[in-house]
């Protein structure tokens, strides 16, 4: 079973709209939950899931501004650093999603990959 736990950055298509959104998920064995940073007006929303394999399942519900309930699913990388899937509102339409892992420190992710190339460099001279 994949583990999700941790910060994740994505985006949601409604239409030709797209939205970027912050969440965090916590993961206990197979059930999620966590908040989700929509950048646009509708705003914070709490989540509810589960993991099954590398399948993905929750639904989003908005604290203040929605009383619609929005249910994803998707699939999960085997790396465990990228998902992607559908969402949709029952009977007030449909679209696609997709999210990257959130890296908690990229200066560190960027001298790691500097360093395998400098790396690969040296063994190909």
């Amino acid at each position: 079973m994949a583990d999700i736990s941790g910060a994740w950055l994505g985006s949601y298509w409604q239409g030709d709209s797209q939205t970027r959104f912050e969440v965090t998920f916590v993961q206990a064995q197979n059930t999620l939950t966590g908040r989700v940073l929509d950048d646009g007006p509708l705003g914070e929303a709490q989540i509810s899931g589960d993991v099954t394999g590398r399948g993905i399942s929750f639904s989003k519900r908005y604290v203040i501004t929605s009383i619609h309930v929005i249910h994803y699913s998707g699939t999960i990388s085997e790396d465990e650093t990228f998902m992607s899937g559908t969402w949709t509102i029952k009977g007030n339409g449909s679209g696609r999603w997709e999210a990257r892992r959130n890296s908690d420190d990229l200066m560190a992710e960027l001298n790691a990959r500097l360093a395998k190339q400098t790396t690969l460099a040296g063994v190909a001279e």
